[in-house]
């Protein structure tokens, strides 16, 4: 599905779905949520949740122990219905509540935890398990001030994009040339979620200050059990983005047949020149989207609020008109963000990012172990290719040798 030779396409001329296509059409819908979601007609609202009629939440929380309900009430408070109907079962495992008991004791003990508690499951609240289309694999939260809010890669005003989330600004803007990023060098990817677009991070929480403070407690376990739901209730299929050799891992059981897996490098600095840029995601996302749940149902990548009617034009230079729903970025809240002196926090500049720096070495440093080990793998293959090649040649020259033209042993011509 590719375009023209030196066409690019702007984010809102988006295709429509090609005649060509490989994957197999749903001729009906098999799954209450894999059904695509329609577009609400009030263009600033927010996308409708859908609770499975059997899920009664009030009965659920009314059979769980004292304890339970102690350690699952942010769970229960915060967490979206179209999602805790789904993942209820594994909110009660031993894994689970050992790790809400890992981070009771860490809030206990006075330890500054990101993102705030009452954002840790924003994105369930941003996008219902209903209206997931896209899912951007993350690792862990921002471990600053004033930047993690629940979403992977988003941050919220006054402080600046990431340097990373800068990298896939300009990925897009390699896609799509009209796309216009939040004003103020901005990072609140709210409008995207609300759009279907899932960001979720490996690991919900991290310690303030200290990168992979909370990894390996219970979070991976968690979230892949996320990602496994949706590969398996939307039957429709989604897109996965997966950049980096951890998030490489996530996606590794997806069905390719029913869903469609984009993969490369980190968008890091440190990366994203080895892979990352010119990678077509996004153009490629929205060209699979159109395919599989129509031309109405691709994602804005915009992050501006506007509101337009464009032309969507196909690859048969067909144009089908198409009204564009007005998403506004979010607006921060009227009071200043305050750090925790009391005092009014200062808005982010790059240096505050530097303190990542040891989880993005680590995501590369992973990134090329895998790359070093796929290389000692093509040459143990080559040596033993070798070896065998000598063998064969070995044995045919002595093969000759004990049996020269001639001889009684050798077939006369």
């Amino acid at each position: 599905m590719s375009s023209p030779a030196g066409t690019k396409r702007d984010a809102g001329h988006l295709k429509s779905p090609a005649t060509d296509s490989k994957k197999t059409k749903t001729s009906s819908i098999t799954s209450f949520f894999g059904a695509p979601k329609a577009k609400p007609t009030n263009a600033n609202a927010k996308p409708a949740s859908v609770v499975p009629s059997n899920f009664n939440k009030q009965k659920w929380v009314d059979s769980l122990t004292l304890e339970q309900r102690t350690l699952l009430q942010l769970e229960i408070d915060t967490m979206d219905e179209s999602w805790l109907a789904r993942l209820k079962e594994e909110l009660v495992t031993p894994e689970f509540l050992e790790l809400k008991r890992f981070l009771k004791k860490e809030k206990d003990s006075g330890v500054k935890i990101f993102p705030p508690e009452y954002e840790i499951y924003s994105w369930t609240q941003h996008t219902p398990l209903n209206n997931v289309k896209v899912v951007i694999v993350g690792q862990d939260p921002y471990h600053n001030h004033n930047q993690a809010h629940g979403l992977a890669f988003s941050v919220r005003p006054p402080t600046i994009a990431p340097p990373s989330l800068v990298n896939i600004y300009k990925e897009i803007k390699n896609d799509y040339p009209s796309f216009q990023a939040p004003p103020n060098k901005g990072g609140l990817l709210i409008p995207w979620a609300e759009r279907g677009v899932l960001m979720l991070n490996a690991c919900l929480t991290v310690r303030a200050h200290q990168a992979n403070s909370h990894s390996n407690k219970g979070w991976e376990r968690f979230t892949q059990k996320v990602i496994d739901l949706i590969a398996r209730v939307r039957t429709r299929g989604v897109v996965f983005l997966a950049w980096g050799a951890p998030a490489g891992k996530r996606v590794a059981g997806i069905d390719r047949k029913r869903h469609y897996v984009l993969q490369s490098v980190h968008p890091s600095p440190l990366s994203a020149s080895r892979g990352f840029f010119n990678n077509g995601h996004f153009r490629k996302c929205n060209d699979w989207l159109a395919e599989r749940y129509g031309a109405d149902e691709i994602i804005d990548w915009n992050l501006v609020p506007k509101t337009s009617t464009s032309t969507v034009t196909t690859t048969q230079s067909t144009t089908v008109s198409k009204e564009e729903s007005t998403v506004p970025v979010e607006k921060p809240s009227e009071s200043k963000p305050v750090a925790e002196s009391g005092k009014p926090a200062k808005p982010a500049d790059e240096d505050e990012f530097d303190e990542d720096v040891d989880a993005l070495e680590a995501l590369v440093a992973e990134e090329r172990k895998q790359e070093q080990v796929e290389q000692v793998s093509m040459k143990v293959t080559e040596t033993e290719t070798n070896a065998e090649l000598k063998t064969e040649l070995k044995i045919e020259s002595e093969t000759k040798e004990n049996n020269p033209p001639g001889s009684k042993d050798t077939p006369s011509t």
